[in-house]
């Protein structure tokens, strides 16, 4: 088992780092007409910006929750007071209403891209393993919650944020010490997560480092009628 978690747990996060950057610039200087999100609201309006919506939502604040949760020291957390029992509690809270959010948009995406057939006609392999992969990350995600439930200490959650610790600062042997012997769900989870950054690069998923932030701060745009049209 060590190996193994070495393999998947400290190694494997270097070779998928390399991979997203190294393949997501790769593809930008290469394939430039192949950046961007290739919506099908046009093939399919119906429930489509209830659940874009939905999903988008609950993504962003999951990995929002997932960054707090990994890469912020948990002395961070013990400046403001807030215990490693708490914390959990928050993150299993928190984590669970936008699991749920996200869960139902991504259903009825999920359901959309599988059993449209227009929408299924227009979408790639990619397309779809990319979906389905992020579709049975959520599920495992919101399976650790039910798992937590038996341990509230926080004390699993302080081992996972010692491991992202560990591999930042490169020391990978050391950082598989804290995630040997958890749960299955767990590593599971790890892994999917990981996995997903090495197929981000070859997937619709680029046009996340193109999100118009601009357009937040941009004037209005206004649009006067021409004079003596009617």
């Amino acid at each position: 088992m060590k190996f193994i978690d070495m393999l998947l747990f400290g190694i494997y996060p270097y070779v998928a780092t390399a991979i997203f950057f190294m393949g997501c610039i790769m593809r930008y200087e290469r394939e430039q007409y192949t950046w961007r999100a290739q919506s099908s609201q046009l093939l399919d309006k119906k429930y489509f910006r209830f659940a874009s919506v939905f999903f988008h939502i609950g993504i962003i604040m999951i990995f929002a929750g997932h960054f707090a949760g990994l890469v912020i020291p948990y002395e961070v957390w013990e400046l403001f007071g807030i215990s490693l029992a708490t914390k959990q509690l928050i993150a299993m809270g928190v984590g669970g209403i936008f699991g749920v959010i996200c869960f139902i948009g991504l259903t009825l995406l999920v359901y959309r891209r599988l059993f449209n057939p227009r929408v299924r006609a227009s979408s790639s392999l990619m397309d779809t393993l990319i979906l389905l992969l992020i579709y049975w990350q959520l599920i495992l995600g919101i399976l650790t919650i039910f798992v937590s439930t038996g341990h509230m200490d926080g004390y699993v959650m302080k081992g996972l944020m010692s491991w992202s610790r560990y591999l930042l600062t490169f020391r990978p042997a050391e950082a598989i010490e804290f995630i040997d012997g958890l749960h299955w769900i767990y590593k599971a989870h790890v892994f999917w997560g990981i996995t997903l950054f090495v197929l981000f690069p070859f997937s619709r998923l680029v046009h996340i480092w193109s999100v118009p932030v601009g357009y937040l701060g941009r004037n209005y745009q206004v649009v006067r009628r021409r004079f003596g049209a009617k």
